[in-house]
Formats: structure tokens, sequence, C-alpha cells
């Protein structure tokens, strides 16, 4: 299995709030594709994040998790978590672009770089 399938695995298993979303990605997939999943996790995690549907995962628990993960230094984990969440983050004067000061330092410092703007 790889690196970035076991991601989106082991991001289910800690935050089961993202079981129906995984589930409907591999039913409408076939497979897990890890880029296309956390697109989707970016989007839930912002609008947790702005407190719009409480049924949602709580985006402090992603974010610690995807943290944890930045912080393995392992370069598949994180080409997904660049490309496929912190790209995905509301831009300046967005709703939701606050999320980026609650970042922890491994994945603040990876914005910085791929988005040195904000």
């Amino acid at each position: 299995m790889s690196a970035s399938v076991q991601l989106v695995n082991d991001l289910v298993a800690r935050v089961p709030g993202f079981e129906d979303l995984y589930e409907s990605h591999v039913f409408n997939e076939d497979t897990v594709l890890p880029h296309v999943f956390f697109w989707d996790v970016t989007q839930e995690t912002v609008q947790s994040y702005l407190g719009a549907d409480a049924d949602l995962p709580d985006w402090r628990s992603t974010l610690e998790f995807l943290e944890e993960q930045s912080a393995r230094g392992i370069g598949e984990i994180d080409e997904v978590v660049v490309t496929s969440f912190l790209e995905y983050l509301p831009f300046p004067g967005k709703p939701g672009h606050d999320i980026v000061k609650e970042l922890g330092p491994v994945m603040a410092a990876k914005f910085a770089r791929v988005r040195p703007a904000g």
C-alpha cells in the first residue's frame, strides 16, 4: 500500500467523521485517490472551521492529524498534504482563511513556502 493511500486510511481511522466521505469516494472512484479525497477533506475542514455544519469532522482533529503526518517527512505524504490540502485552503479575504493561523509549525512552514502571500 502506498504511503498516500495509508494516509487516507489513517485519517479515516483517526477522524471517523470522514467515513461517509471515504465510502462515497471509493464507491464513485472504485479505489482511493488520495489527492481527490483530500480536496474534499479540505472543503469539509474549512466548513467545520467556519461552523457551517456541526456534523462535519472537527477541524482541530484534522489539523492535528495532518501536522503529525507532515512532521514525519515522508515525501509522498507531504505531496498530498501540500498540494491537495494546504494549497486549497482559502485565500486572504475569503471566508475561512484564518484557519491558516491554526496550522501547526510544520504545516505552517510548508504553507508559507507554497503560498508566501497567504
